[in-house]
């Protein structure tokens, strides 16, 4: 399965981006969202737990990061285990620009999903998909919206932070990003 689309925030590239490597940010941007942690050097652990229909899993996966360009883009590697609600795994290359003020986030994403998750109605699950990339970008945006941002420190940032605070927002945007995909390929794989 493949999923394009596009969202925008009210915020600058460089405060989105900023925002989308904040591991709090992005824990409470993130529906069902549990846990973000480290596991290396570009990679990370996420656990989620999701409900497609009458299937409700806890989905603990590995993230991995590549072709990083900061302020501008990169692509994320997931791969999710859901016990005995299947798994899902695939990749999703996002990119940010300004747009009116704003900053437009684009994606692309490839997943596959199986077991209890692929038996499960198409339409349940691109509703699942859309309601949780939909949920993300709200509370996102919520986030970003002028009364409710935060004014920058003025106190530099270790380079090791800044490093920190990009896995974190990569992280939780993978996790969105393919567990909205797996939801739709789980879909596209009951109707065949």
């Amino acid at each position: 399965m493949e999923l394009t689309n596009t969202r925008s925030v009210p915020a600058s590239v460089e405060t989105t981006w900023a925002a989308l490597n904040d591991p709090e940010t992005l824990k409470a941007c993130i529906p069902g969202c549990e846990s973000l942690e480290r596991s290396g050097e570009n990679e990370l652990k996420a656990v989620v737990t999701s409900r497609v229909g009458p299937v409700s899993a806890r989905f603990t996966g590995l993230i991995r990061l590549s072709d990083i360009v900061p302020s501008n883009s990169y692509t994320i590697h997931f791969e999710g285990q859901g016990g005995a609600a299947g798994f899902a795994r695939g990749e999703a290359h996002v990119s940010l620009a300004p747009q009116d003020g704003g900053t437009r986030i684009d994606y692309t994403a490839k997943a596959q999903v199986g077991g209890k998750l692929a038996q499960v109605g198409s339409r349940l699950i691109d509703g699942a998909a859309s309601k949780l990339a939909d949920d993300f970008f709200a509370r996102f945006a919520e986030r970003l919206t002028p009364a409710a941002a935060v004014a920058p420190s003025t106190t530099p940032v270790p380079e090791a932070a800044q490093v920190w605070r990009r896995m974190w927002f990569r992280l939780a945007l993978a996790a969105a990003i393919i567990l909205a995909i797996a939801a739709y390929w789980l879909i596209q794989s009951a109707r065949t």
